[in-house]
């Protein structure tokens, strides 16, 4: 049996691959799943991808398990403890983003009853499907997460830019940006 086409950026680290092949691209509707990836993607900012998917699971331990009740109940004790923990990235600012972004994640879900009901209308409710032919075609931002990114800066959250949120779109499957070759385009799926 031969290996399917991927996206390039996949390469071959196993990691990277399960995650390209299972979690990039498909939508995601669960809340604390919603939440964890916001809080990667901004702890990612400066940084590669895989450094922080390598380190996932320390952020779930050190985290709560991306419980936003618990997070946005962080006190100072808990982010100094948290910068010495060489599991994560130890950055006060990143830190202090995922409590704010949990109080204002609570926010959101108080106003519009989940949080998903409210990040899901930027793209109308439905996936944007790219037809991307090479990853040079993929942008870094695009206006839906520009508009994503000033919304939720106006609510409080950090670590949001146009092109975090673009990267948050494109994780929890908001955009599948899968290029056309690659097995988890789309159009492939229909013939599996």
């Amino acid at each position: 049996m031969h290996e399917p086409i991927r996206c390039e950026w996949a390469g071959g680290d196993p990691l990277y691959v399960t995650y390209h092949d299972e979690e990039w691209g498909v939508p995601v509707h669960d809340d604390r799943r919603l939440f964890e990836m916001l809080c990667l993607e901004g702890a990612q900012a400066g940084l590669a991808w895989i450094t922080i998917l390598r380190k996932r699971e320390n952020y779930r331990m050190a985290f709560d398990n991306f419980d936003p009740v618990k997070v946005a109940g962080y006190a100072e004790a808990q982010v100094a403890a948290l910068l010495t923990d060489p599991g994560i990235v130890r950055n006060r600012l990143k830190v202090n983003a995922f409590i704010r972004n949990a109080r204002a994640f609570l926010a959101v879900q108080a106003e519009f009853g989940s949080f998903d009901a409210y990040i899901w209308q930027f793209v109308n409710g439905a996936p944007i499907v790219n037809h991307w032919r090479s990853l040079r075609e993929l942008p870094a931002q695009t206006p839906e997460a520009q508009a994503m990114s000033r919304d939720l800066k106006r609510r409080g959250f950090t670590f949001v830019g146009p092109t975090i949120c673009y990267a948050f779109m494109q994780a929890c499957g908001l955009v599948n940006d899968h290029i056309v070759d690659c097995f988890r385009h789309p159009r492939h799926e229909k013939n599996q």
